[in-house]
């Protein structure tokens, strides 16, 4: 089977986990939990058997025109409408109107915010009340305040009015269990908001996700991954919005993966770029071709400086300052190097990466075909041609499949770990299936063929013996 170089890039998926059973008592339908969602929210709490509204704080104008009403102006229309024809207003009449409605909309405004303010304070004293009896622990925290749709309304009433009541509570042990709480669901609470704040970044510029893990890499912890889940999980009821986060949380666990692979060993890379200084000054292309083949053959051409070469090529193709010489040089060595560290891989995995790439089914077929047949193998300089049975594709295959449904990755070596996303697992079961039905199932109904007829001689032969 001939076999050119097929790179595939590097992958970290995980599939979305199912969201785990809530262990507190309490039901949010403000949160986004596993119900739909009411068009008046709600906080329901079972352990107190209560249930009281939580609407967003709005503007004074916006809830005189929903609770109270603005009239002002249906009345002068009215007045106006009805007025006798050559009857004109009186001007001071009308300007004591409009002072004596401005009173009343001051007033009204007055009004509608003492009445938001008494909602809030009912709504944080309750909230208070639930989370003192059940005390959550951080994990439920981080859940209900991710799920939450009215939480950015709520917060700055919520810290005031716990500080509020610790100042005028007589007992130290309520006024310090009052303070913990505060404190804790702040820590929470900020801790959500650096991860919000990230994950805007990445949204607004999706293509650059590998630079802000270069500028940030210390803010995508395992906790900034997990609240990526729990944001996922959030969108129950959009599955568009839902299937777009997962999406973007395996970009960032692929990004994150590249950039730990590439930085983890400081010593590895220092020794790589020695090695690619003493290369370059080679005295000829094929002096530092050689040196290249040599590194190999110790098995010392590691993938650090592979990637020093590749980024050497790639930046001298994109610059008008260097000559075509030196492009024509660092594009062979680029070739040489990948071409050998390609061959220190194993030949099923190499067969795996270049059946992946074909799309038509009759073509892969084919290429299984020319990969099944017994052969001399050949290494040349663009192409190599390599065979192996169908047991033994089959067996690489199960491996990395297995490792992708149980989590296994640490068991794969580490060429077969780009293999570990969910389209080419998708492709190698397909793969898998091929190989059973078509290949291995003859081969076991030949050799099942051929022990009957054995079987069949030596009983005749048995018995022309006997008689």
């Amino acid at each position: 089977m001939e076999l050119a170089s097929a790179p595939l890039n590097s992958y970290y998926a995980v599939s979305p986990v199912p969201p785990a059973s809530r262990k507190l008592s309490l039901s949010l339908p403000v949160f986004r939990a596993s119900v739909p969602r009411i068009s008046s929210p709600f906080l329901a709490f079972k352990a107190t058997g209560f249930l009281f509204p939580c609407e967003k704080v709005r503007s004074h104008s916006s809830f005189l025109a929903a609770g109270v009403g603005n009239t002002t102006a249906v009345t002068d229309e009215s007045a106006q409408e009805h007025m006798p024809l050559g009857k004109k207003l009186d001007p001071e009449a009308e300007d004591g109107a409009v002072k004596e409605n401005d009173e009343d909309l001051k007033d009204r405004n007055v009004a509608g915010e003492q009445l938001d303010d008494h909602k809030m304070l009912r709504i944080c004293d309750k909230l208070i009340e639930v989370f003192m009896v059940d005390k959550p622990t951080a994990t439920d925290w981080r859940r209900l305040l991710t799920f939450s749709k009215e939480w950015n309304n709520i917060r700055p009433h919520f810290y005031k009015r716990c500080q509020d009541r610790a100042d005028i509570e007589s007992d130290h042990g309520k006024k310090h269990q009052l303070l913990r709480l505060a404190r804790k669901l702040k820590e929470v609470d900020e801790d959500i908001q650096r991860h919000n704040e990230l994950l805007d970044a990445i949204r607004k510029s999706p293509s650059e996700v590998g630079q802000i893990v270069a500028r940030r890499r210390k803010d995508f912890t395992k906790e900034f991954f997990v609240h990526l889940h729990t944001v996922a999980e959030s969108y129950y009821d959009n599955p568009t919005e839902q299937t777009a986060v997962t999406k973007l949380r395996n970009t960032c666990l692929a990004a994150v993966e590249a950039y730990d692979t590439a930085t983890e060993n400081i010593e590895a890379l220092n020794a790589a770029e020695l090695k690619l200084q003493d290369i370059i000054n080679s005295p000829s292309v094929d002096a530092a071709c050689r040196k290249i083949d040599n590194l190999a053959e110790k098995n010392q051409l590691d993938s650090a400086l592979v990637l020093m070469i590749t980024k050497a090529w790639s930046a001298a193709k994109e610059s008008n300052m260097m000559k075509d010489e030196v492009k024509d040089v660092l594009f062979h060595l680029y070739k040489t190097a990948r071409g050998n560290l390609q061959r220190l891989m194993p030949k099923e995995i190499r067969i795996l990466k270049y059946l992946l790439t074909i799309e038509d089914p009759e073509e892969r077929m084919s290429a299984l075909k020319d990969a099944f047949t017994p052969g001399e193998e050949l290494e040349g300089q663009d192409i190599d041609s390599l065979y192996t049975t169908p047991e033994q594709l089959h067996t690489w295959i199960t491996t990395v499949v297995d490792a992708y449904h149980f989590s296994r990755e640490g068991t794969l070596i580490r060429e077969a770990r780009d293999l570990m996303n969910p389209k080419l697992v998708q492709k190698m079961e397909q793969l898998k299936k091929t190989i059973q039905d078509h290949f291995i199932v003859q081969q076991e109904e030949v050799m099942e063929d051929t022990t009957w007829y054995m079987v069949f001689v030596m009983q005749n032969g048995t018995k022309s013996q006997t008689y």
